[in-house]
């Protein structure tokens, strides 16, 4: 079972569209939460927008759980000396959590547009939960590709895992 948590307003129509496409391309049951508001303590230093990992160290579960929001998130990222690195989302690995902003996959993008990175994006995040690393293969069709914080990366895959990854979720239990 993986649980969809709302956090702060979500539009209703976005939740079905994840609980829907989840269901479908990992083939656990969903079920959505009622919605928990955001607080003061999960912000960024910044206040501007929401620390992922704080949103995942808050909201940590036993069951498999897919934390969605409108408000932008960003993480630390070293590798670019930024303490406020915007994301569209954050996924623990090992762990059962993880973390979706709709915010930056609306940008300039039609609503078909918006909702397939949307599906993309938790996809993507609910693999890291189930043991998948970003792929090495080379097959820019796995959705679970390093997008490197591009959001092209995400429109150029596909509702896809290559052979390697396949694999690897077999072996870990869940096989497509």
């Amino acid at each position: 079972m993986i649980c969809i948590q709302p956090l702060g307003h979500v539009d209703k129509a976005e939740i079905s569209l994840v609980k829907s496409a989840v269901e479908r391309f990992y083939h656990y049951k969903c079920i959505v939460k009622p919605p928990l508001s955001l607080t003061n303590d999960i912000l960024a230093d910044s206040k501007t927008r929401y620390e992922a990992n704080r949103v995942l160290a808050k909201y940590n579960s036993s069951t498999i759980t897919l934390i969605l929001t409108e408000k932008d998130i960003a993480i630390k990222n070293p590798e670019r000396r930024v303490n406020e690195w915007g994301v569209f989302g954050q996924g623990q690995m090992p762990g059962t959590t993880c973390v979706i902003s709709t915010f930056r996959l609306k940008r300039n993008a039609s609503n078909q547009l918006f909702q397939n990175r949307l599906i993309k994006i938790c996809l993507h995040e609910i693999g890291h939960n189930l043991g998948l690393e970003h792929c090495t293969s080379g097959d820019q069709r796995c959705l679970m590709n390093d997008s490197k914080g591009a959001v092209k990366t995400v429109d150029g895959e596909k509702l896809f895992l290559c052979a390697k990854c396949r694999k690897t979720l077999c072996d870990n239990g869940t096989c497509l």
